[in-house]
């Protein structure tokens, strides 16, 4: 999944400012302890981002 469709994705699910707020505040144990914009920046694959996030929120199976 490309970036801008991995940023749109978590704009659909939690809405534009919680999206920003979760990719550049919410710290993951999934992700080694970073942040999503840290995890992108470090070069982590968007779906496994996608599914930490989807995880940490109970995201449904049907929206993952």
């Amino acid at each position: 999944m490309r970036i801008t469709a991995f940023r749109a994705r978590l704009a659909d699910e939690f809405g534009a400012q919680r999206a920003d707020t979760i990719a550049h505040d919410h710290v993951f144990a999934a992700l080694g302890g970073r942040t999503v914009d840290e995890a992108l920046d470090a070069g982590l694959p968007t779906k496994d981002i996608w599914q930490a996030v989807c995880e940490a929120f109970e995201v449904p199976d049907e929206r993952r």
